[in-house]
């Protein structure tokens, strides 16, 4: 079985237990998902370990590093062209892009995108569209990049260019923390009930990795962490980020934790996501992508990680 794994060089930063009251999910309880950020935003240097009294009760959050060490070059200058960069995004899709308390666009992508201005020392404004128009908005030169979730596929790139992923979709497994069940593998999960989205990718890998599962397959993500709570399956399979806001939010209620590693194949769960600009932008590209590294490098990246992911999908 091909689990893929981050290389030793990620973070593993310990963070305070009340931020472990994240959002519901993806794509709602935008409410708790703002505090969470807020909470963050104003509790100092991020990567800054708790006090000593309370280091061995917290849970760590891993921070996941897309960059290799060894692919750094010379810095890479943006190109001048006489005005603010335009960034696009949509503010409806918590934690990676949202309205803020003010109105304005926040989340990672977003502030990440001002992190990558900030490294590039160039003017940048950022303007929040319905996401299925972002890409016809670039086009169409309303805007110069895209910081939003959206996919990165080989469609996509015949008509647009992209940095390398600053964040992926990985697949995680779930379980109730009661029932002191064993990490997942082939063998742990033979004859283990596992809930999974119908017809989704996560139920096309279960059924070519894991094939003794027992899938129970659901219409919707919220019916079966449901089951998942109730005791009614043994573990659930599901797109890492929406999981980790549910065990980490209050409808979980502590019943469950993610359990084994992560799940990243490109085959089923994509390349994630980067920054996209136009063919002919190809130097602002390379530029954003240095920065991206740089804006790691830095620590930078570890600090707005751990500012909208109290409970990490990784």
């Amino acid at each position: 079985m091909s689990q893929t794994r981050f290389p030793s060089s990620e973070r593993s930063i310990a963070v305070f237990p009340s931020s472990r009251s994240g959002g519901r999910r993806a794509r709602s309880s935008l409410g708790m998902v703002v505090l969470t950020a807020l909470l963050w935003a104003g509790s100092g240097p991020a990567s800054a370990a708790p006090p000593a009294a309370t280091q061995a009760a917290t849970p760590a959050v891993t921070v996941p590093n897309f960059w290799n060490p060894r692919s750094r070059g010379e810095r890479v200058e943006a190109p001048q062209t006489g005005r603010a960069i335009r960034f696009l995004t949509d503010d409806e899709f918590p934690p990676l892009h949202f309205a803020g308390p003010d109105g304005n666009p926040t989340g990672f992508a977003v502030e990440l995108a001002r992190a990558v201005c900030e490294k590039l020392t160039i003017t940048c404004t950022v303007q929040a569209r319905r996401f299925d128009t972002l890409l016809d908005a670039l086009d169409g030169r309303q805007g110069d990049v895209i910081a939003a979730a959206v996919p990165l596929t080989a469609t996509l790139r015949e008509k647009f260019l992209a940095t390398r992923p600053y964040f992926r979709w990985p697949a995680r497994f779930a379980a109730r923390t009661d029932k002191g069940l064993p990490v997942p593998s082939a063998a742990a999960l033979a004859g283990r009930s596992v809930g999974v989205m119908g017809g989704s990718a996560h139920a096309a890998y279960l059924k070519a990795f894991f094939p003794k599962a027992v899938p129970k397959e659901f219409l919707d993500l919220a019916a079966a962490e449901g089951a998942l709570k109730r005791g009614e399956i043994d573990y659930l399979f599901a797109d890492g980020l929406n999981l980790a806001l549910y065990v980490g939010g209050q409808e979980a209620d502590n019943c469950c934790a993610l359990i084994g590693g992560d799940y990243l194949e490109n085959r089923y769960f994509g390349e994630g996501i980067g920054l996209i600009t136009r063919q002919e932008d190809a130097a602002l590209s390379r530029a954003l992508d240095d920065a991206l590294q740089r804006v790691w490098d830095d620590g930078k990246y570890t600090e707005l990680y751990l500012r909208f992911f109290p409970v990490s999908p990784f």
